[in-house]
């Protein structure tokens, strides 16, 4: 390989790392060229490429690509996972192939800008796919609204039904139905107007004039000087 053609591979690598959401460093020592395609095949619905890469290369394009984590993983045989979709379903595919395998180990790798060791893939390998977990945030952000739309419906219908059926007895003339026996009965109101409201007015006397009055008073005058004679 001379000059350009590296400098076009080391160009290339770079622009799958930098075009990646996440890249997983895999030994692929013991794999078949049958099996890489057949794996290559399982990571299409990933969005993922799967390449064999040559380690004095990709460190030079991982420098271009500002991706220096993934530079100590290029050590020994290295293949490359750029996966550009579904990380969780790429790193599934890759455990699933190699555990049944027995090869394709995980070296690491990066998430973003974030550097990953290998028993974190393994890790993400073991999560739902990205549809699923969309699924299950769904169901739980809507769980709530969902009842409170239905109970607010419920209340919304229960006031239609007894407006309605107060309607039509208004309608009909039918007298509001009598409270039921033994329950209590507001008291009839009482206007206070004085301390004596509640109590018999007292009996008038007859009225008294002038003469009355004195002749009253000769009597016990008269009374009183018999009384001192005795």
């Amino acid at each position: 390989m001379n000059r350009d053609q590296k400098a076009a591979a080391i160009a290339e690598i770079a622009t799958h790392i930098e075009q990646s959401d996440a890249v997983f460093a895999v030994d692929y020592r013991g794999i078949t060229v049958p099996q890489a395609a057949e794996l290559r095949a399982r990571l299409r619905d990933a969005d993922t490429t799967f390449r064999v890469v040559k380690n004095s290369l990709t460190e030079r394009a991982a420098r271009q690509a500002h991706a220096e984590a993934l530079e100590p993983l290029l050590q020994g045989p290295t293949a490359l996972a750029f996966v550009r979709g579904d990380a969780a379903m790429a790193a599934k595919a890759i455990a699933d192939y190699g555990r049944a395998a027995q090869i394709l180990p995980f070296k690491g790798g990066t998430l973003g800008a974030q550097a990953l060791q290998a028993e974190q893939i393994v890790a993400i390998s073991r999560l739902p796919a990205r549809e699923v977990l969309y699924g299950q945030l769904v169901g739980v952000v809507a769980s709530p609204v969902t009842g409170l739309v239905r109970t607010l419906s419920a209340l919304v219908s229960g006031l239609a039904v007894a407006l309605d059926q107060l309607r039509e007895k208004k309608e009909s003339g039918e007298q509001p139905a009598a409270p039921p026996e033994g329950s209590a009965e507001p008291a009839p109101a009482v206007e206070a107007h004085g301390e004596h409201d509640q109590t018999e007015p007292a009996p008038e006397r007859p009225a008294i004039n002038d003469n009355q009055a004195d002749a009253s008073a000769q009597t016990e005058t008269d009374t009183a000087e018999a009384t001192k004679e005795d």
